[in-house]
């Protein structure tokens, strides 16, 4: 049996049109965690004695940028409990209670993306400034020429000669010069964290004006986080983008200021009336946390 031929109406029916294809809407892009996590972190030692106590802060990604985080406070509140805890240092670390996350995990000891500069002078003695300088990417397996080139690189970055330092041995060196090897040091392997424990501390007052200007000079090059531990109020102020000043300990964040960035050297910036106006609030809030720990408070 043959199938009735389609009606005039439907043989003029024009066929319908394909549906375009679909595309998946286009992803947001990813959003980075952030660099560092402080969820309520206490740490107590061993002996009973409580360096910080629920201490919350979150330092966000910022691409592109080398951001200081400037920590202020009476000595003993734990400035530097904080950062050992970052850098995954015992017997610091880990903390008695709370939680530090670097880039979204929990901290497991040291790593390569977290380096520190000291206080201390801490060059190898038996090691030339360029040997100081290349010990990381040496540990990392780079060869040798490629260690000695960007070695040689750093000690111009960092404001030495490098005809005239790279085979010096740190008893050679003044105090900044040493700082300088330092912070090459820590910069040359690329960490995203950089932490330092009052670095220009043992310096006279204008080698360490002299490195303030420098780490500026560095930062619009290194896409790092800065943990800075200072006293020096003036140097907080200079270098940081947020201020974090402590209590007494067991020590707290009791207050977090955003301040400008540097737009002068430091020697000059140092002496504006609105760089010491704020310079002057954080005093009367570090005195007066000092007058109540002196008072037993």
């Amino acid at each position: 049996m043959t199938e009735p031929a389609p009606s005039d109406a439907a043989a003029a029916k024009p066929a319908s049109p394909a549906a375009p294809p679909t595309s998946a809407a286009p992803s947001a892009p990813a959003v980075a965690p952030p660099v560092v996590v402080f969820d309520r972190v206490t740490k107590t030692f061993d002996n009973g004695f409580t360096a910080i106590k629920d201490v919350s802060f979150v330092v966000d990604d910022m691409p592109g940028k080398m951001e200081f985080v400037s920590i202020l406070g009476p000595s003993g509140c734990g400035k530097s409990t904080v950062l050992r805890l970052i850098a995954g240092l015992t017997p610091h670390h880990p903390a008695s209670s709370g939680i530090v996350l670097i880039g979204g995990r929990n901290v497991v000891g040291p790593g390569a993306d977290r380096g520190m500069v000291f206080q201390d002078y801490s060059s190898f003695d038996n090691r030339t400034v360029e040997d100081n300088i290349s010990f990381g990417l040496e540990c990392r397996g780079v060869s040798a020429d490629e260690r000695r080139t960007r070695a040689r690189e750093w000690i111009g970055k960092v404001g030495l000669n490098v005809d005239r330092d790279a085979a010096k041995y740190p008893h050679q060196l003044s105090g900044g010069m040493r700082q300088r090897v330092a912070i090459a040091r820590s910069l040359i392997l690329g960490p995203r964290i950089i932490l330092m424990d009052e670095p220009f501390g043992a310096l006279d007052p204008a080698t360490r004006l002299r490195m303030q200007d420098m780490l500026v000079s560095l930062s619009r090059e290194a896409q790092a986080t800065v943990f800075f531990v200072t006293h020096s109020i003036e140097e907080a102020v200079y270098l940081g983008d947020r201020v974090y000043v402590f209590s007494a300990h067991p020590g707290t964040i009791l207050k977090e200021m955003r301040v400008p960035g540097p737009t002068f050297p430091a020697k000059e910036m140092q002496r504006k009336p609105e760089f010491m106006e704020i310079v002057y609030e954080i005093r009367d809030l570090v005195e007066s946390l000092e007058s109540s720990n002196r008072a037993g408070d």
